[in-house]
């Protein structure tokens, strides 16, 4: 991951000194149930670096550069993709703050894809090796990383499951406003920092196919769309959709 200069995060909680984290940090929960002490949490602490900004189109990381971190995404959006030999490009998915992005990198030790800022990103970067070593010593954060990398494997079955549009659109909606509401933002409304165009590649469809069905569930009564800004009206309605797709 290309360095950064360290920057004062104004879009993101203040993560305090050595002994308290940000609590939208995707490690947080780990430090806290396992009420680690004082000289563990500082051991963590002097791993993380604050980096950023990324600005709207720059690069975090580039497919095939060495791998020796993953960074917690501390504010901003952050879109993965791979492009093939014609450079045709296929979107993986939209990180969120506190999401870690550059796991699956660490199997071949390269990432493996490209992570690029869709707004003004901030990053925690953790030094990967000396976290791994600090892992053995600290269970709950071994067991934060297992946990993290289960999730990233299982973050193909939104595309995999649902294979009508509307109700792959509508599992889109709901993963977005699960992960946000985790996050202490608002699970009904938010805002698609990502391009219907980049919406439309990660839900392997056409542009066109994703705007008619964003109309359709606006018409029904189940969304609300402002521009960019999405309201949830009908969310039950929405988890119906997407309930009777895997029923098929």
């Amino acid at each position: 991951m290309p360095s950064s200069p360290s920057t004062p995060n104004p879009a993101a909680a203040d993560d305090g000194d050595a002994l308290r984290f940000c609590s939208t940090c995707a490690f947080s929960d780990a430090c806290a149930s396992q009420g680690y002490d004082k000289s563990a949490l500082s051991e963590l602490h002097v791993l993380v670096d604050h980096v950023g900004p990324f600005h709207a189109g720059e690069p975090v990381f580039r497919a095939g550069e060495p791998f020796d971190a993953i960074a917690a995404v501390r504010a901003g959006m952050v879109k993965t993709s791979v492009s093939d030999s014609q450079g045709h490009e296929q979107v993986l998915g939209f990180s969120l703050p506190g999401e870690v992005i550059g796991l699956n990198a660490i199997h071949d030790g390269r990432y493996p894809c490209d992570a690029v800022a869709l707004d003004t990103v901030y990053l925690c970067r953790f030094s990967f090796p000396r976290m791994s070593l600090l892992a053995t010593r600290m269970p709950g954060l071994q067991a934060r990383l297992f946990s993290l990398l289960s999730a990233e494997i299982g973050k193909v079955a939104l595309l995999a499951a649902n294979h009508r549009t509307d109700a792959r659109v509508a599992a889109f909606l709901l993963d977005l406003s699960e992960r946000y509401a985790r996050r202490g933002f608002s699970a009904t409304r938010f805002t698609l920092m990502m391009a219907r165009t980049d919406i439309a590649n990660y839900l392997r469809m056409a542009p066109e196919t994703t705007t008619r069905v964003l109309r359709r569930l606006q018409d029904d009564g189940l969304i609300a769309i402002q521009q960019r800004e999405v309201v949830l009206l009908r969310p039950d309605r929405l988890a119906a959709l997407v309930a009777a797709a895997d029923a098929d």
